[in-house]
């Protein structure tokens, strides 16, 4: 059995009894060396250091040994912590997790947040704009001293600048301290005295959450974009699924693939737009939504390298000699591929893969109501035809 005893920046004292005995019969306890450091003379076992990279390593540590092996890890270790990784790597049953209270519910008592309300973010491996958000409150872990910085600048930069930051260090320990700012503050005059070990709890304003597929007008575009009403079409068709990875071919201003990541789940997107300027758009739009995707040139030579989709969305490029037929053999079993045409030459593409491979072909008309003198009259948009095909 795997034991991970999780441990605060108050040490051995705000353990429990059974986390303490755990370790005091411990033969060797594994951990990073904060944690290591934080255990008393009462802990005999020898203390190893994780080694780097750690993952690779993790089989030769506890593959093979006898009897009970002990972890140490900061506050609760099934909280985006090690606990997590070893339960994925050796299974439940051989991993026992002895948790402390995480840092997350300290920084929420502290403020006076409901845990249940607060999204948790991690930047630790990742990069800060994977933070921004246009509402809500969140608590980020942080990398390091320099993430609130980039956060507050981020914020700054899309829109955010009255949002409120606590970076909040050594939480539960002897040392904690509580900095706080707005994100326009910290933008002009950042704090230089800020620990590595901080967390940022961020209360994102003003407040402009959308949950429905957004306005046209949030994008940046050249009117190369996938209109609100077909893009609401287009992501039901694409059947969304946790932690599902989309390419957007011929992305224009990554409008789908912004949507599709924007829901959550840990779903993830790879775009593929051949024009330059268009691509640019894209890193704009998706820095301003919190969104990281990967972007590359143009389908079908950019397909190569890329991770085999779970779904797959074509906007442009359909009459690109063998785009489609690259695409539909890269979709994984189940997957599902939807392409939209507003072209008779893109239509026709659809139509002679519709009476090959079968789905499902629909057409869609949207109207607006337009001032025609002191009247209102319906301007049509051009119609889109839509193919759907579940592989």
């Amino acid at each position: 059995m795997i034991v991970v005893v999780g441990i605060g920046d108050d040490g051995m004292a705000g353990l429990g009894e059974p986390a303490r005995a755990e370790l005091r019969r411990a033969t060797v306890v594994h951990g990073a060396p904060r944690q290591l450091d934080l255990l008393d003379d009462t802990v005999t076992a020898e203390r190893r250091p994780w080694p780097s990279p750690l993952l690779p390593a993790l089989p030769g540590l506890f593959g093979g040994q006898d009897g009970d092996q002990h972890v140490v890890a900061s506050g609760d270790p099934l909280l985006h912590g090690i606990g997590t990784t070893l339960t994925r790597t050796f299974g439940a049953e051989r991993v026992r997790v002895i948790p402390a209270v995480s840092s997350v519910a300290v920084a929420c008592a502290r403020l006076g947040w409901p845990v249940e309300g607060t999204e948790v973010i991690r930047v630790v491996d990742a990069e800060p704009v994977t933070a921004v958000r246009r509402g809500g409150r969140a608590v980020v872990l942080s990398r390091d001293e320099t993430t609130p910085t980039a956060l507050a600048r981020l914020l700054a930069g899309t829109g955010r600048g009255d949002s409120e930051l606590t970076v909040l260090e050594h939480l539960g320990g002897p040392a904690e301290r509580r900095l706080a700012g707005t994100a326009e503050q910290w933008a002009q005059n950042p704090p230089t005295d800020i620990d590595p070990l901080n967390i940022i709890a961020v209360h994102y304003l003003p407040d402009a959450r959308i949950l429905t597929p957004l306005p046209d007008t949030e994008f940046a575009h050249d009117g190369q974009l996938t209109k609100q009403p077909m893009r609401a079409v287009t992501l039901a068709a694409l059947s969304q699924r946790p932690g599902e990875l989309l390419w957007d071919v011929g992305a224009g201003s990554g409008s789908i693939a912004i949507e599709w990541c924007r829901a959550g789940n840990g779903c993830r997107a790879v775009t593929f737009e051949r024009d330059p300027e268009r691509a640019a758009r894209i890193t704009v739009n998706a820095t301003a939504f919190g969104v990281t995707l990967q972007l590359r040139g143009a389908a079908p030579d950019a397909l190569a390298d890329a991770p085999d989709p779970d779904a797959i969305f074509i906007g442009g490029g359909l009459t690109t000699p063998g785009l489609l037929t690259a695409c539909l053999r890269r979709l994984r079993p189940g997957g599902r591929l939807v392409a939209n045409a507003v072209t008779a030459e893109s239509e026709a593409v659809l139509i002679q893969n519709h009476s090959e491979f079968g789905g499902e072909l629909q057409r869609f008309q949207h109207y607006r109501g337009e001032p025609i003198g002191g009247f209102t009259g319906w301007r049509p948009a051009f119609p889109v035809t839509q193919w759907t095909l579940i592989r």
